[in-house]
């Protein structure tokens, strides 16, 4: 029986390191904790989710497909892992805003021990923002397509953080280093989204100077780097 893994959920899986111990936080189906153990990854898998009907889907799975060595948790967020259960830390598959609430809610991550590993759904912006005023480095950064959707992956550690400007918010140097053939396409996706959200600031009733202001910059430095690709 084959597991179906998600390719956004297997480039999650290609950042951890061999012998990690993980929380996998909005687990879901339990797909990625399975996939870890299955391939001698991960030395430990806790599975957590906010729901328990997803939680006991996942632990179905776990059975179904055979996997050992997984604890499954009701949690919010990380709310129910210690600090010296877990060095790997997945948040994939919801909002950038979200994701960054869940790390802001956990201040014990501000350790160099602690391995970020993140796939926003939307507001992939935010969430960098969020991680580089916050000192943590995002170490690298991938980019993927399933169906019509763009998905980014990265990894994150404290330390080393490099300021971002708007721009690079939505197109990072680590994300333009990954060399995937898809840059072109996604970069010029960020770019025409940025230019309807210009046009929609521009004339809007209520006039916000300053966000107006930020993703005129966005869009300025996001077609210079189109340029360059």
């Amino acid at each position: 029986m084959k597991l179906p893994l998600s390719n956004r959920l297997r480039a999650c899986a290609r950042m951890v390191a061999p012998g990690s111990r993980v929380a996998d936080i909005g687990t879901d189906h339990g797909y990625l904790p399975i996939w870890l153990l299955h391939n001698g990854i991960a030395a430990h898998v806790i599975a957590c989710d906010l729901r328990e009907q997803p939680l006991a889907s996942a632990r179905q799975n776990a059975a179904r497909f055979g996997a050992q060595g997984i604890e499954f948790r009701l949690s919010d967020g990380l709310s129910q892992i210690a600090p010296n259960e877990a060095d790997t830390i997945v948040c994939a598959g919801m909002g950038g805003d979200l994701i960054a609430m869940i790390l802001r809610a956990a201040p014990w991550l501000q350790s160099e021990r602690y391995t970020l590993i993140l796939q926003p759904q939307s507001a992939a912006p935010a969430l960098r923002r969020y991680l580089t005023q916050s000192g943590f480095g995002i170490r690298e950064e991938t980019l993927l397509r399933e169906g019509r959707f763009y998905y980014t992956v990265l990894r994150a550690q404290l330390g080393g953080a490099q300021k971002l400007s708007p721009g690079q918010e939505h197109l990072p140097p680590q994300l333009l280093a990954c060399g995937s053939p898809l840059l072109p396409e996604y970069a010029a996706r960020v770019e025409s989204l940025l230019r309807t959200t210009v046009e929609g600031l521009a004339g809007a009733q209520t006039q916000r100077p300053e966000k107006r202001a930020y993703y005129e910059q966005a869009l300025r430095e996001v077609e210079t780097i189109r340029r360059s690709l």
